[in-house]
């Protein structure tokens, strides 16, 4: 999974695993889950801190708690799946988030 990768994943767990906005979810649960779906072994927790930082930035998620190196987040709107015809993939974007592929940056 590459560094590009690993935010349309996240993105992808929180649809499919955490799409209620009174949810909240942690770093570790997340983490929990690339690893299970091939993220590279020789990553740690700390490693995935810049990605979390990145959806927070782009208005998918928001810290509401921290101790240690668990986050806990909740994400600001339910999170749609939407289908980029220009790349042809699936993209996870929040309701007030702008309609452009995190892919390619086309317009969905």
């Amino acid at each position: 999974m590459s560094d590009k990768q690993i935010p349309l994943q996240i993105r992808k767990i929180i649809f499919e695993k955490f799409n209620d906005s009174n949810l909240r979810f942690t770093n570790d649960e997340i983490f929990e889950i690339l690893k299970n779906n091939g993220l590279d072994g020789s990553l740690a927790i700390d490693d995935m801190e810049p990605y979390f930082k990145q959806l927070h930035d782009e208005g998918l998620i928001r810290p509401i708690a921290q101790n240690f190196t668990t986050q806990w987040f909740k994400i600001f709107e339910t999170v749609e799946k939407l289908h980029c015809n220009s790349c042809n993939q699936d993209a996870y974007l929040g309701k007030l988030e702008p309609r452009t592929c995190r892919q390619c940056n086309a317009s969905i």
